[in-house]
């Protein structure tokens, strides 16, 4: 697989990267030893990136990355971890922390559930508005200095205070969600991020299984399952949708491949600095995505790509109201 650096301090990583998300839960109920297997094939197929959270299955996604990544040698993967997300023992989400005192705390516990001694990107999962930024990466910083944490990256953050980040301290990378059908980032942030030299991790390339090809409409969404109450996949918002992705397969039809592997190569090539995250659970699922690695679109191809699936057709909001408030990125 292809290299590529998150942005320009940060470590170098597989073109693709690999999001542990559903894996712990998020999406329904999971298989945990397929998505042991899961891990042990993407790293076997030249990926290197992979994206946790303290806070997905409650640390179980930690320990789940802990138990894959066992007789592997540590320096040959690149762990990112969110923190900071606030969940009770039910799931319900409580707000987030990104104070000084927290960031080390949590930290200490990511580094107890790998068993590692440092994490390679570290990175609050929003900003917390009660905390300044500064304050927050301060507190990384901190810890990069200590040798716990080897990168400092962001999540889901708009451009005033990706600029109050980096004066403080260099950021690898800001993480957020780029797609055919979430293309906010494209005004504003994402040029802001370039002046700085920060990389893009991008999640959701296929909003969480609506590019896919394969969305069943019909299809019953188990307890807990995100995509329950994503506006994304409700009535007629789905269906307006599923238009898109049916346009989509025509033009990836064309090119010989699949929706999803359409969707994953045009976020790709929106630049060299730009790291797409697959979110797939399972081999078979990781093994259509990382096909995308081999597909390769000219510009002409990106432009048509873009055509059939236009961002102001696109129906609903990319979370539920209550959490689009939690975006600083969408302020």
């Amino acid at each position: 697989m292809d290299k590529r650096t998150l942005g320009s301090t940060g470590p170098q990583v597989g073109a693709i990267g690999l999001g542990l998300m559903g894996m712990s839960g998020m999406y329904g109920p999971s298989d945990e030893q397929e998505g042991i297997a899961t891990v042990h094939a993407a790293l076997d197929a030249g990926v290197t990136l992979l994206d946790t959270g303290d806070f997905y299955g409650m640390g179980h996604n930690e320990l789940l990355l802990h138990d894959a990544l066992r007789g592997r040698r540590r320096e040959d993967v690149v762990v990112s971890v969110k923190f900071g997300a606030q969940r009770d023992y039910d799931g319900n989400w409580l707000g987030y922390d990104g104070s000084p005192a927290a960031v080390k705390t949590a930290l200490a516990y990511t580094l107890r559930r790998l068993r590692t001694d440092y994490v390679d990107v570290y990175r609050p999962a929003r900003l917390d508005r009660n905390v300044p930024i500064e304050d927050t990466v301060g507190a990384i910083k901190d810890m990069v200095d200590a040798g716990h944490v080897r990168h400092i990256g962001l999540s889901e953050v708009g451009a005033r205070t990706l600029r109050r980040a980096a004066a403080v301290a260099p950021i690898a990378d800001l993480q957020i969600e780029y797609s055919l059908i979430s293309r906010g980032i494209e005004a504003e942030i994402l040029p802001t991020a370039r002046e700085l030299g920060i990389g893009v991790t991008a999640y959701g390339v296929l909003s969480r299984g609506l590019l896919s090809g394969s969305w069943d409409p019909s299809r019953a969404l188990a307890q807990g399952d995100f995509r329950a109450h994503s506006p994304r996949f409700q009535g007629e918002n789905l269906q307006q949708n599923l238009t898109l992705v049916e346009a989509l397969r025509r033009v990836a039809a064309e090119r010989g491949a699949t929706p999803a592997q359409v969707a994953i190569a045009w976020v790709a090539g929106q630049g060299a600095d730009v790291v797409p995250l697959v979110g797939a659970r399972t081999r078979e699922r990781l093994a259509e995505s990382l096909g995308a690695a081999d597909l390769k679109l000219s510009s002409a191809d990106l432009v048509s790509v873009a055509a059939a699936v236009p961002a102001d057709a696109v129906a609903g909001d990319r979370y539920p109201e209550h959490s689009m408030r939690d975006l600083d990125s969408e302020r």
